[in-house]
């Protein structure tokens, strides 16, 4: 009878400490499926058009993740994110290949101080762009006119972020910032992390912004250096690809402006391959109805010393059926001056020196 008292009593204290450690800790589920049909036209050098289901993103990228948190006390949590990107329609990994390409880090967050986390993470460029780019990740959008913007991220990163009245101070720096070389504008094949080379394939990035209720302004700025057989012509550890943002969003009532420019000036181990630019971005989101929002877009890439220049237009219309639930339609069109080939729909094609015109439509649904 005593062995079955502390039997019983062991179980107890088990099921107690264990529902005490849930308590205190959560883990969640996430995800979204967002994909849809693709018309353009001037796809090649033919000037032929072409209908597909697109992989890269719809509305947003599709992604499947795990987030979770434990209460430590004194307002600091533990956290962590492991989030994995995938094309909905062949269901292959994105990002570079990666399991958890998209997200992986660990790290601490205080309601006073902040939250520091290491790991393959977002970085400031992104951060920065959030709330004054209108259409985000879209398939038509200024993503196409620079494909770092979606993929601004870092392997290897130490990251800081941080909001003290109004104001919010970021920086990220990562010892290696591009463990993938499958290939893309998400693996671009920089491991770094060389004994003797401590400029190897190094990137920071750091942020300031200030936000109310009516307006916010966030800078940011990026630079990441090469070594032997990264893309992008930063073969060196002495090339380097500097970023500089300033960001800025306005509420007029129901009317949200956002606009922004990117500076940027690649310096490459060969002429060929640097660069010096200027991306202007301006646009708008409504809410027609309850249901309804229209967002539009116009945007510019300016090539320094070059008529090889871009200039971008689009208007999306995206009806919500629930809260997880949209179906969604767009108009793009893309100017491309002199030799430029930006296509309009992100990592697609479009012939040298061609406009391009396109009719995307979809469906998006997040859990």
């Amino acid at each position: 009878m005593k062995r079955t008292t502390i039997s019983i009593a062991c179980a107890l204290c088990s099921t107690f400490c264990a529902s005490s450690a849930i308590a205190q800790s959560q883990v969640t589920i996430y995800g979204l499926v967002d994909t849809g049909l693709v018309w353009t036209n001037n796809a090649n050098s033919n000037g032929d058009s072409v209908i597909k289901m697109p992989s890269l993103t719809g509305t947003f990228p599709s992604r499947l993740g795990f987030r979770g948190a434990e209460d430590l006390g004194g307002g600091t949590q533990a956290i962590f994110a492991l989030e994995t990107g995938f094309a909905p329609d062949t269901g292959v990994m994105g990002t570079g290949n990666r399991l958890f390409g998209r997200q992986s880090y660990v790290g601490l967050k205080n309601a006073t101080y902040g939250t520091l986390t290491l790991g393959r993470q977002v970085n400031m460029t992104l951060v920065a762009m959030l709330k004054s780019d209108v259409l985000g990740p879209n398939l038509f959008s200024i993503s196409g006119l620079d494909l770092y913007i979606p993929n601004a991220r870092s392997d290897n990163s130490i990251a800081y972020l941080g909001s003290f009245n109004n104001f919010s101070v970021g920086a990220t720096y990562s010892f290696g910032r591009d463990t993938s070389a499958a290939g893309g504008p998400a693996a671009t094949g920089c491991a770094g992390e060389v004994a003797g080379n401590a400029k190897a394939c190094r990137q920071w990035t750091a942020l300031l912004g200030y936000d109310n209720k009516s307006f916010g302004v966030t800078a940011s700025y990026d630079i990441m250096y090469g070594n032997v057989g990264a893309a992008g012509g930063l073969t060196t550890s002495d090339s380097s690809d500097r970023r500089a943002t300033l960001n800025g969003y306005a509420l007029v009532g129901p009317v949200k402006i956002g606009g922004g420019v990117l500076d940027r000036k690649k310096q490459a181990a060969t002429a060929a391959n640097s660069v010096e630019s200027d991306l202007y971005y301006l646009g708008a989101s409504y809410p027609i109805a309850p249901t309804l929002d229209i967002d539009a877009q116009v945007a510019r890439l300016d090539i320094k010393n070059s008529r090889d220049d871009t200039t971008f237009a689009a208007v999306r219309l995206t009806h919500y059926l629930s809260k997880r639930t949209a179906v969604y339609g767009m108009l793009g069109y893309m100017k491309n001056s002199g030799n430029a080939a930006v296509a309009l729909d992100a990592g697609g094609t479009v012939g040298v020196g061609k406009n391009q015109s396109g009719v995307m439509t979809g469906l998006r649904h997040t859990f």
